[in-house]
Parts: C-alpha cells; structure tokens; sequence
C-alpha cells in the first residue's frame, strides 16, 4: 500500500525506538567512574549539623554479592548517592522520618524509612521475580515461571484512566493474539477474538470465565474498576480444561479482593468528554444544490464534453417540489439535520469501595455509578452496580467464599436514525410554521427521524451474579476438593410507545426477556512434593444448563396514547408473541502438572464435553492435550550471564467446537397454512422448516504451539515469541442441497481449514536512573488461515473444488474478497459496452472474451489484517507517570481490504436525498474523480475495494500522585490525578468514518468517538 508521510514517520519511529532501547540496553548499567568520583564530592560537602548522616551496604537478595552502580534517594528531595563497588553508600537527611528509595535497573525499588537507625543495610530483590508471579489458568492458578501453554497477562494499569465504560475496550492492542475492535456507540461492547478464525459454521465467540464461572451477559455489565486481573488463553494446551466452549480461545477475569491490614475505603471519579474522531457530516445547501445540478449534468452542461455550463439550465426546475414555496421558489434555509440530532457526548463515572481483611476473613464492597451519553441524542448508556466479594477462613480445613454483583443497565431512549439524518436535505425544516414535527418532510414515505423523540422508551437490563465456593482440606495432606455454584441471572424489559409507529397509527409494546444459567463444579486437586519433584492432580465433574423466555406484547391503531405501554387494550389491534429455549452441557477434565526444580516442566489435560445441541449419536467428545516447559537458563551448561531467564514451551492438543441448539434436529416453523373453504380464514399450521442430521459431530481442531520466553541483561529485556499452527476438520457448515428434498440446506460437518501465526513481544526498560524511568513494550501478531478442503470432488474431476457463491475457496483465507476488479471510470467520448456509461466503473474482463459476466469475478485479496503492531512508552519522572499508547494493524499489499464505495445514480431518491460532504464524485470537469456517479445505472456496479490500514495514537494518560506532608495531614493513603485522551489522532488513506470499524463513505456510518478525560483517585 502507499503509506502517507506521517504514517512513514510513525512506522520509522516505532522500529527507531525499538533500535534506541537496544542502544540502552547494551551500555554499561554501573556508573562510570566519573559519576562515582561527582557523587564522592557531593559526599563530603559540608553537612548541616541538623542533618543525620547514613551509611549502609546494597546486596543482592540471592547471591548476596553487593550491587554497585544503585541510586539512593532521598524522597521528596534532591538529595541522591550511588553505591559504590562494594555495594556501599553513604548520605545525609534531615530527619528520622526521612525516607530513602534504593532503585537499580533489574530490581524492585524499596524504601525504607530512616527511624533511630544510622546504618542500614538493604536486600534487593531482582525484578526477575515477576516469574514468581501467580496467573489464572483455569481452575487453579500457577506461578508464571512453570506455566507450559500460551498464558499472557493483560496489561490493565497503564489504561484503567482512559475514558470508557467497557472492559473490554482497555484491552485494545495490549495482548499480540487478542484482537478487540473499536465502538461507536454509547455503552457497547467492542468485538473480541483470539487467534483469528478456526470455523466457518460453529461458535465463534471467545469464552468468558468471570471468577471462574462461564460469563454469558455483556461485559458492559461488570465494572472496570472491580476487575484485578485479565488472563488470556490462547493455545489448546491452555484451553483444554474448558474444552469445546473454549475453541476460541478464553478471558479469564478476576475480580478484586480484599487484602490483609488496615481497611481501605478508595473513591475515584472521572469526566470525559467525546465527539467524533472525524468531521464527517451531510452537504450544506450550496453543496447540495451542485449535486442536484451534477446529477443533470446532461443538461446543465454544453455538449459534446460537457464542461460548458449551458446558460439555459433551470436548476430549480429540477428540485424536489418539497423543497419550494406556493410560489415555486427554492426554500431559503441552509439547515443541519446533523447538528440538530447530535451533541458532544461525556462520560461521567464515580466509583467507591470499601476493602481490608484479617488473617481470617477478606471482604470488599463496591459500587459505581456510570453514565455515557454518546454523541447522537438519545444515545444513552447508565449503569449502577454494586459488588460484595467476601472469603472466611471458618476452620483450618474450610474456606467458604461469596462473588457476587448486581448490575442495572438505563438505555431509555431512542435515537433519532442516523442514516435518515444524513439523507435529509438542508433546504426542509423539521419542523412547520406550527412548530411540530413534519411526518413526511419530503413528501415520501420517509419520515421524519427527529420523530424517534416522541416515543416513550423503558429499555433496562438487570444483571445478576452470584459464585458460592467451598474450599475443604480434606484429611489426607495435599488433598483438597472445592464446590462452586455459580448462577447468572438476567432481565431484559423493553417498554415503548410511539403515537408515529406502525404507519402512523401509533404502537405499544411490552417485551421481557429472562435468562438463566447456573454452573457447578466439583474439583479436587491433590498436590505431591517428592524431593525435587512436584505433581499437582486436577480432577472435574460440572454441569451447565442455559434457559431463556421472551414474551412481547403489542398493540397498533390507537387513537390516544395517553397511557402508553400501560395500556395495550386501548389499541384495535392486539397481538402477543413467546419463544423459549433451555440447553445443557456436562464435562468432566483430569488435568496433570509436572515441576521438577521449576527446570522441566510437563502438562497432561484431557476433556470430556457433553452438550444437548448435537446428535443423539454424538453428544459427547473427548478433547486431549499435552504441554512441555523447559528452563534453559536452569542448565548447569547454560553459562550465558547476560541471559537471565529463558524458558521453551511446546504444546500440542484437540479442542472441540459446538454448535448452536436445535441444529442437528429437524426444525419447525409457523406460518399462515391453510384456508377452509371459499372465503374462509386463513388458519396457522406447522411446517418443517429444517432438515434433522443425527450425525452431526463435534468440529476437531489440531494445534501445535512452540513459545520462547526470555528475559536478559538484569531483566532489562524481556518477551516472548510464538508460532502456532492449527487444523480443524469436520467443519461445521449449512450446505445447499437439492430442494426436491423439501429442504434447502442441511447443517453438516466438511472440509478442513488450517490457520497458523506468530506473535511476539517486547518489554524494555530503557532508562531507570536519578528518579527518571522510562520502559518501552512492542506487540506484534500476525494471522493467517486457509481453507484445504470444503465438500470434496464434486465434479469428478480429481480436483477439490470450491463454493464460489459462498466465497469459499481452497488454498485462500476465509476472509477472501471474490469481486469484479475495477480499473477507472468511463469518460464522455469513449467507446463504452452496452449497460455502461459515463461515470460508471469500467470492469476488468478477467477472461478476454468480450463480455462482462460473473465469469469476470476474481481473487482481490483478503478482508483479514497481514498484521497488528502496538507500542506503549511509559516515563516516570518523580511523581509523574506519562503514558503513550500506538495501536497499528496493517494490511500490506492485498490484506485488510473493504468495499467503500459512494454510488449516485440520478433517480427521483438520488436527486433528493442528501449525502455526505467533500466526497470526490466523477463528472465530465472532473474525469479523474473517484467515486462513480452516473445518469442511468449500469448493468454490473462492483465496489472499489480500499485498504483500511491505519495507526492510531489510542491511548494518552499524564497522572501526578501526592506525597509527603498534604498526604500525611490528610490521613491518605494514596491520592492522584490524571488527564488522559483516547483516540486522539487515526493515520489513514481509508475515506470515511472509520477503518477499524470498516465504516466508510456512507450515510449508515457512525464515527469512533475522540474522547478526553479528567480524573481523581483516592484512598483513606
């Protein structure tokens, strides 16, 4: 693709900051001895008498050899030593409540308060320690050190200030291998994927596991600020213990908890504004006035060329009669749709918790209050929820827990359609002479979008969770078994009334939706230490069941609608509507972890999955696994000292995919059925609707994973580097059949699609030095799947063949584009087929023969990303943090392609209807311009296919925390405030709203909201 300047300088920038850490990295982390000798002058400077002099000695926690070259600071000063060769440092301070920071490149910092003490001696601990860190993995949690499968950390801290509502949007860009897309409206919640795509029929939605309950709700539900954790499976080693509900891949969230000590009451609050992250609005009057005359070009223009403006053209004549007065004139307004159903959109968010323990019982009580007011009116988004997490130690054999939130969702409102919004033209008011709204402003059967403010709208959601678990230690040593009962329960109500519905006689409704589901399990777990060797039994049994009921009440035709949706009988015509649904799931896993000297590792799962949506034939499947981890930098041989830590993973396993209910039985349908006699009613009856495949089975995919992590020169250089390579066979799919079967297609299971990539990160601490740090961490993941096989030979011609109507084919991506390919626009003059004209997409013919036809279709590339790069730079200045957040997913040459293509055709809607401004249309004094815009249409009208390859700074956070006295004479334990941006500024070629959001040139679009915010968090 041919990248604009600024994306050149940012692309550069990226791979100049990754080449400037390495510079960093390789230089001497001890001072130079001209430092050394400044920092002894700055030693034996005449002290204040007041003034207490300090020496000590700096060692490392586990050789317990000195450190020289570590920075001790005094805090809140200017006062700084350095540790010399033998560790050894000495400084003055002014008081015993002084407090000195030791802070070395590779280590933890720690300090520690001065007191009566003239000598003291410190043990830092090596940052390497962050092996010692424990992650979930499922059903139990290990240390990060002796995990085998592809277990990553989302980075959550530097992104808690940005201005969202959703959970899932702060996870953008910060994991190689999740892929989480942007939103455009208030409250919602952004697409989620992991690994790319491994089925063409079956499920694919990432699995959600909320303190260790299966999540079915939205994730708009749960509170950020309740979340400590996100742990993201991605390989089938890692996922196994969930079997087929993981195919996708699994979100592992924990919420907070309450910790040992004091009792911590924390309150923070936000407000943030947003708009749209581009100025992409509707044509003004003069600008709509020219298309109208554009459109005419034939006329408003002098033959042959067309360029001449032709004196004797009447515009007026050619304007919608909506837009005259009785005199027949043009009305005099120039107005904006777009700004009467729109505002600035904010955020206001305000959280509160109260949080501590004992060495018997932990508590934390939480609630918030949100409310996201997006930029079209009536685009709004409230939620209030409150958490009580408790845990009790009751005996020194029982530990018994309660998770549990309530969640309640305000969306009232309807906004007004943003597509009608644009399409309304400049010259009509909404509104009469009157003041009320038109029905019809141009005369057509559109109406009026302002008219959605007159509806009486009740939309709410009711969210609720609780998780009660048992911990019991049985009598045998290392022997444990937990029971968990987690329950979701949800409630939907959407009330409305509008006097404007259902053609303009007015409509009521009332619809409730209730969901339910409840998972148990039981879990026994035996640990072993035999020497050096460590085992570690997990054992499974739960059970799931899923139920839904929806009713909708409604009635059309009132006369009044005084009451609303209070009172459906006051309509003449009264209707009811029902469905429900119930499914359940059972599985049993026996997982098996290995540790010798946490140097050789071994993982051993197996999965048995039940679910009622398949084939009595094949309701179960059995899902193996297994994963091996070995610590190089452990070998006795292994003498490479600038290499801290390095770690080979290998795994390899079988996860299942399911299908959705009801899929393998015979499905049925009602429908208006019979009639009785001459005249008589039409009776409803029952049909088959679906073909019933008592073979349906499980879809199988086989992965292998190969992960390095490594960590070097005293942890200042840290990553990872995978290569995955899957295979899924028994494709879940809907094949067209021969409809002589009374059936049109038939859910079954084909083919086979691969679907490989690597991904690699990089973390590094660039600069850690006289209280200035400054850490860089590079995402990088690229994707890419292929279709093998589909139904096989069908022609009997020894080659697989493809599905060319379903946009399958084999050897390319899922994501393939089979299109017509354009090759510029037909000019005035030239010779063109028949079913094309001027201002019309000239098409490639692929074949040569002449003729413009399906035949001519081809391979133009993909829609998938080649790749998605993010870079974050963290500097820490005293007490100031600056956080920068880059966020890049790129296309290449043929890769990240769309469809963006505004058409006009000059018919009666095209002439009245409005489009959006500054978009380069064809016209005879514009030959080279971009988009087609013709008098008449043509036979075939293809898309221009645009690459959405973008960079976008995403992220912006400046905070400033407080310390010393304010903090002391105000009893705070922590108290800091930030300024943040997001989506601050896109780098693009693609037109129109948003490429991310594959959004272009069209009047249904939405724009990604630019958003700032300015917060306070405190704790007592």
């Amino acid at each position: 693709m041919k990248y604009s300047v600024l994306q050149k300088k940012i692309i550069a920038l990226t791979f100049l900051q990754v080449t400037v850490s390495a510079a960093f990295l390789n230089a001497n982390a001890e001072n130079t001895a001209a430092d050394r000798l400044a920092n002894k002058k700055l030693l034996v400077a005449g002290y204040n008498l007041a003034d207490i002099i300090i020496t000590g000695k700096v060692t490392d926690e586990k050789t317990k050899s000195p450190i020289p070259g570590v920075t001790v600071k005094v805090k809140d000063s200017q006062t700084i030593a350095v540790t010399d060769e033998n560790g050894v440092y000495k400084i003055t301070v002014p008081n015993e409540q002084a407090i000195l920071s030791f802070n070395y490149v590779g280590y933890d910092v720690q300090e520690k308060q001065v007191g009566s003490l003239k000598n003291i001696n410190i043990i830092l601990k090596s940052a390497q320690a962050n092996l010692e860190e424990v992650v979930v993995v499922g059903y139990g949690t290990q240390k990060k050190a002796d995990v085998t499968g592809s277990v990553v950390r989302a980075n959550l801290d530097d992104f808690r200030n940005a201005p969202t509502t959703n959970v899932a949007n702060l996870l953008q860009g910060t994991v190689p291998g999740l892929n989480v897309g942007q939103v455009n409206r208030a409250g919602a919640t952004p697409g989620i994927s992991i690994r790319g795509q491994n089925t063409l029929g079956g499920n694919q939605n990432v699995l959600i596991i909320l303190d260790g309950v299966q999540y079915n709700g939205s994730l708009t539900s749960i509170n950020p600020d309740d979340i400590a954790s996100i742990d993201v499976l991605k390989d089938a080693s890692a996922t196994a213990v969930y079997g087929a509900q993981a195919a996708n891949g699994v979100l592992l969230i924990t919420s907070r908890k309450g910790t040992v000590g004091r009792t911590r009451i924390s309150f923070s609050t936000q407000y943030a504004t947003q708009k749209p992250n581009i100025d992409l609005r509707p044509m003004a009057r003069d600008e709509y006035l020219d298309h109208i005359k554009y459109l005419y070009y034939d006329q408003a223009f002098l033959a042959p060329d067309f360029t001449q403006p032709n004196p004797a053209f009447d515009l007026i004549s050619k304007v919608d009669p909506s837009m005259k007065d009785a005199q027949g004139n043009l009305l005099p307004n120039d107005f904006s749709w777009y700004d009467e159903a729109t505002k600035r959109g904010s955020i206001v968010d305000n959280q509160l918790s109260v949080s501590g323990g004992t060495d018997k019982i932990n508590y934390l009580l939480s609630g918030s209050l949100t409310r996201n007011s997006g930029f079209i009116e009536n685009d709004n988004f409230k939620r209030k929820s409150i958490r009580a997490n408790i845990e009790t130690k009751a005996t020194n054999w029982l530990t018994i827990g309660l998770q549990s939130f309530g969640t309640f969702v305000n969306e009232d409102g309807v906004e007004p359609n943003f597509t009608d919004i644009n399409l309304m033209s400049p010259l009509i008011l909404p509104w009469d002479n009157s003041g009320n709204l038109k029905i019809n402003p141009f005369g057509t059967n559109l109406t009026n979008p302002l008219l959605s403010y007159q509806a009486d709208d009740y939309d709410r959601h009711n969210y609720f969770f609780a998780n009660v678990y048992g911990n019991v230690q049985l009598p045998i040593k290392g022997l444990s078994y937990k029971i968990s009962f987690g329950n979701n329960y949800r409630l939907d109500f959407k009330n409305i009334s509008n006097m404007y519905d259902a053609n303009l006689t007015g409509q009521a409704s009332k619809e409730t939706t209730t969901y339910y589901d409840y998972t148990f399990d039981n879990l026994l777990t035996y640990n072993k230490t035999i020497g050096k060797h460590s085992f570690t039994g997990t054992l499974l049994y739960g059970a799931i069941e899923r139920e839904n009921s929806y009713t909708r009440a409604y009635s059309t035709g009132f006369s009044r609608l005084t009451l609303g949706y209070d009172n459906l009988q006051q309509g003449t015509n009264r209707f009811a509507i029902s469905n429900a649904w119930k499914e359940s799931l059972n599985y049993q896993m026996f997982r098996l972890n290995y540790n010798y000297e946490s140097k050789y590792l071994f993982t051993g799962t197996i999965r048995r999955d039940g679910f009622s949506g398949f084939a009595e034939n094949n309701k179960y499947g059995i899902f193996p696994s297994v994963s091996v981890g070995w610590d190089i930098s452990k070998e006795s041989f292994f003498k490479v000292n600038w290499v801290d830590n390095l770690k080979l993973r290998v795994g390899y396993g079988v996860a299942g995919n399911q299908t959705s209910r009801y899929s393998s039985l015979a499905n049925v349908g009602v429908s208006a059925a019979y009639v009785f006699g001459d005249g008589g009613s039409t009776q409803f009856g029952q049909q088959v609707n679906g073909m019933a495949n008592p073979d349906l089975r499980w879809e199988r995919t086989t992965g292998a994973n190969i992960g390095l992590e490594f960590t070097l020169l005293k942890n200042r250089l840290s990553g990872t580097v995978e290569y995955y390579n899957t295979k899924t066979t028994d494709l879940l799919y809907s094949v067209n059949i021969p409809v002589i079967t009374g059936f049109s297609n038939v859910l079954t299971n084909i083919g086979q699609l691969n679907n490989q990539g690597v991904e690699f990160s990089l973390n590094s601490k660039n600069i850690n030095s006289g209280g200035f740090q400054w850490n860089t961490s590079l995402n990088f993941a690229r994707n890419a799947n292929k279709i093998v096989k589909l139904l096989g030979d069908l022609n009997g011609d020894g080659v697989e063949d493809d599905l060319p109507q379903s946009g399958l084919f084999i050897g390319q991506p899922t994501a393939v584009i089979y299109d017509y390919q354009v090759n510029g626009i037909w000019q005035v003059g030239e010779q063109i087929p028949t079913g094309y004209s001027p201002g019309t997409y000239r098409i490639v013919d692929q074949n040569g023969d002449g003729v413009i036809n399906a035949s001519d279709r081809a391979i133009l590339g993909s829609s998938a990303p080649a790749y998605r790069l993010s870079l974050l730079n963290n500097f820490q200045y005293k007490n100031f943090t600056l956080s920068i957040f880059l966020n890049s997913i790129q296309g290449g040459k043929n890769s990240y392609l769309a469809g963006n293509t505004p058409r006009i055709i000059r018919d009666d809607n095209a002439i009245r209807n409005n489009y959006l401004s500054g978009i380069d249309y064809w016209s005879p004094d514009n030959p080279n311009g971009k988009y087609p815009r013709s008098i008449v249409s043509a036979t075939l009208n293809p898309p221009l296919f645009q690459n959405r390859s973008f960079v976008r700074l995403q992220d912006v956070s400046l905070s400033y925390k407080f310390t010393g006295k304010l903090i002391e004479r105000m009893k705070l334990q922590n108290l800091n405030v930030f300024v943040s941006g997001r989506n601050l500024a896109t780098w693009t070629n693609w037109e129109g709203w948003d490429p991310e959001t594959n959004q272009g040139l069209t009047n249904d679009g939405r724009p990604v909201f630019k958003g700032y915010a300015v917060g306070l968090n405190v704790t007592f």
